[in-house]
């Protein structure tokens, strides 16, 4: 433990901190099932569990009849867990996104242990607050995709290489391989590079080119490594050949890195803009951070994290694809150095500026999302979905953004309030709103048209296509079947959009909300 951890302590045995601890019980499973599932990611991790069932094949995932070669295995076994429990449900959501959750609150808590025993209780309180308020994991903590998880598994990982680092200790190292096996389950190759790098970087920093190698080839840990990952890539390769070398190995990896996939491209500063809005409302400390780069690099466990944070900017900064959370796999040593930047902070109102436009446009956002449905902005279908912000937005919604703004308020700018509590009230605030209100209400305007298209197919029955629509996986997760594209033939359901439905077109509309529309095709 270095010089941190006797540091004289303001949040250790308060009500605060105590406050903090609870903090990720709150913003991840807060109305987890709130909002509908969102499309594309969310619908289509889920629907692929859910066919897992239909098809009674648990060993590989296919989307809508096709196969899914997008990720690996181990998170759909995870959902396949929730939607057990509750799957079929009006409780279909926390299934599928119950897997995240957890483990993003493992995320955070497993960051508090590690940073409490290294660098004191406070320290350890403030990154477990960053971690489980801040905009980027809220996020991705509660979508039902493999992201949560990975960043869990990669926060596991690393945390183990220094543990092992720090004392030699073979234990630590051993649960390192555990860790990347399950996450290479999760999502591929990434779960080992980020490691492999991120220990080879700082091993290189300190010329300990030797020890570095002692660990990446230790056999029993490579043996764990292989024990874990064989089994289901080999099985994977046996079933699918060559499908699943083109379709896992170089489309959705080598591509992914080396061309802009899908149309998720940007430019090389991409992520420089990306990182401080993730990191909301704790952006600021962050530039407090690195104003004290040179000096924390002195400091061992300091190098080891921005090394960490610095080698997945660089990393994914050279990608071709860019989606936001990638950087995630490198924020969580932010969360530690932000914790120990917060401990030093004296004034709170610059840290306070965007969380607080932010607050107040939550109110507002019925208002710039019709605004935006009566623009040309976007295509039909967008337009038609946002057409819905004034009737969504009841009046809970607006009653509660505007209490949760003027709470905010009152208590930020009360002089005998201290700046740390008016940060970590303010994460608390953005959480709850976002988790409460806000996303809930996006989902339903967004989402909700599609989960109601759903439930009235699974209402009437029969086949149903996708018709002029690109894809929403989320309505064969509500509609409970596999749905195909194609042109429907006389008698058959299909979904569409509206702004592709021609007027003379032969079918009857059997439900129209929002962009979208179920129509049967008239005989």
């Amino acid at each position: 433990m270095n010089g941190y951890a006797s540091a004289p302590g303001r949040l250790a045995g308060t009500l605060l901190g105590r406050l903090i601890l609870a903090l990720p019980l709150v913003a991840f499973l807060l109305r987890l099932g709130g909002a509908p599932l969102f499309d594309v990611d969310e619908g289509a991790f889920s629907e692929a569990t859910r066919e897992m069932f239909e098809r009674g094949d648990f060993l590989f995932t296919y989307l809508n009849g096709a196969p899914r070669f997008d990720k690996p295995i181990f998170i759909y076994w995870l959902q396949a867990l929730g939607y057990l429990v509750f799957g079929g449900t009006e409780w279909v959501e926390w299934a599928f996104r119950l897997p995240s959750a957890l483990a993003a609150i493992g995320w955070s808590y497993a960051t508090y242990f590690f940073a409490r025993k290294r660098l004191g209780e406070d320290a350890g309180l403030l990154a477990l607050a960053v971690a489980s308020t801040a905009l980027g994991p809220f996020a991705i903590g509660r979508a039902a995709t493999a992201d949560g998880l990975l960043n869990c598994l990669l926060a596991l990982t690393l945390f183990d290489v220094w543990r092992h680092l720090e004392s030699d200790r073979r234990a630590p190292l051993l649960r390192a391989f555990v860790w990347m096996g399950l996450g290479a389950l999760t999502k591929g190759p990434v779960a080992l590079v980020v490691p492999g790098a991120v220990s080879l970087l700082y091993c290189a920093s300190r010329g300990e080119w030797t020890r570095w190698l002692r660990m990446v080839f230790n056999p029993l840990g490579l043996a764990i490594l292989v024990a874990i990952v064989a089994p289901w890539y080999a099985y994977a390769l046996h079933r699918h050949g060559q499908d699943f070398i083109d379709g896992f190995i170089l489309r959705h990896n080598v591509q992914r890195f080396s061309g802009s996939l899908e149309g998720h491209g940007g430019s090389a500063f991409y992520y420089l803009l990306a990182v401080p809005l993730l990191l909301l409302p704790w952006s600021g400390l962050l530039i407090g951070a690195l104003a004290r780069l040179r000096a924390s690099l002195a400091d061992p466990l300091q190098r080891f994290l921005w090394i960490w944070f610095g080698f997945v900017l660089g990393f994914f900064s050279l990608s071709g694809t860019k989606l936001p959370h990638y950087v995630l796999y490198g924020c969580t040593p932010l969360f530690i150095l932000i914790g120990l930047q917060a401990r030093q902070m004296r004034r709170a109102w610059p840290h306070l500026l965007l969380p607080g436009l932010l607050f107040v446009l939550f109110p507002l956002l019925p208002n710039l999302l019709d605004a935006l449905a009566r623009s040309k902005l976007g295509d039909g279908f967008y337009r038609a979905q946002l057409a819905r912000a004034f009737e969504t937005a009841d009046t809970f919604y607006i009653a509660t953004t505007i209490a949760g703004l003027i709470v905010w308020a009152l208590f930020v700018f009360f002089p005998r309030v201290p700046a740390l509590a008016k940060l970590v009230a303010t994460g608390a605030v953005q959480v709850g709103l976002l988790a409460g209100v806000v996303v809930p209400y996006a989902g339903g305007l967004v989402q909700g048209p599609v989960k109601a298209a759903g439930l009235k197919a699974r209402e009437l029955g029969g086949e149903v296509l996708f018709w002029r629509f690109t894809t929403a996986p989320s309505f064969s997760v509500y509609r409970q079947g596999v749905t195909l594209k194609g042109d429907p033939q006389p008698g058959q359901m299909a979904l569409t959009r509206i702004d592709r439905l021609p007027a003379d077109a032969p079918v009857d509309i059997l439900f129209r909300q929002g962009g979208v529309a179920l129509v049967r095709a008239r005989p």
